[in-house]
């Protein structure tokens, strides 16, 4: 209710940083994905701006989908479980990652998600997301369109995303550490 989504969408949580992030090349991809399949599913950017955000912001407004792009700004830590709860899939096509932090949050939150293979995002997801080249537009479409049409698929990955979630406790990692540190 907060942001005033009631359709299914899909979900970038990242700052819209213009090219690293990879946000046009997604507004393009989901272009694709409503012109073929006529879905009434959205895509939410939740960011604040930085540099070159006028080149994402101009895609949003120039796609023939633009009711349909919704971008929310900064949204504070405590309000993202929410937020990536009521997603129906989590995107992250991010082209350049050290880590990755939002698919794991999202992950634990018991959202599927969509992730690049860039950086270390495919240590960090592991099985547990639907794999994309972040460079192959067509790719990313056929994703989101496998993952709107395929709740079956979508149950998986929330099963397997869970899973993944839990290798990051950070605790347990804290104590692996300084067991390292005492021996």
């Amino acid at each position: 209710n907060r942001w005033g989504l009631s359709k299914p969408f899909f979900l970038y949580v990242s700052r819209l940083e213009h090219p690293a992030k990879n946000h046009i090349r997604l507004i393009e991809a989901f272009n694709t994905f409503k012109k073929r399949s006529g879905s009434d599913w959205q895509l939410v950017l939740a960011g604040s701006d930085w540099h070159g955000a006028e080149h994402i912001h101009a895609a949003a407004k120039s796609s023939p989908y633009a009711t349909d792009i919704r971008t929310l700004g900064f949204v504070e830590d405590g309000a993202l479980p929410d937020l990536y709860r009521a997603a129906s899939c989590m995107t992250y096509p991010s082209l350049f990652e050290g880590f990755g932090l939002p698919p794991v949050e999202a992950m634990a939150c018991g959202t599927p998600v969509i992730s690049s293979i860039s950086g270390s995002l495919n240590e960090v997801v592991g099985n547990a997301a639907q794999i994309v080249n972040p460079t192959d537009v067509s790719e990313i479409a056929e994703t989101l369109q496998l993952i709107a049409s395929h709740p079956e698929r979508r149950t998986e990955l929330v099963r397997a995303g869970l899973e993944n979630a839990r290798r990051f406790d950070w605790s347990k990692n804290a104590a692996q550490v300084m067991a390292a540190y005492c021996s």
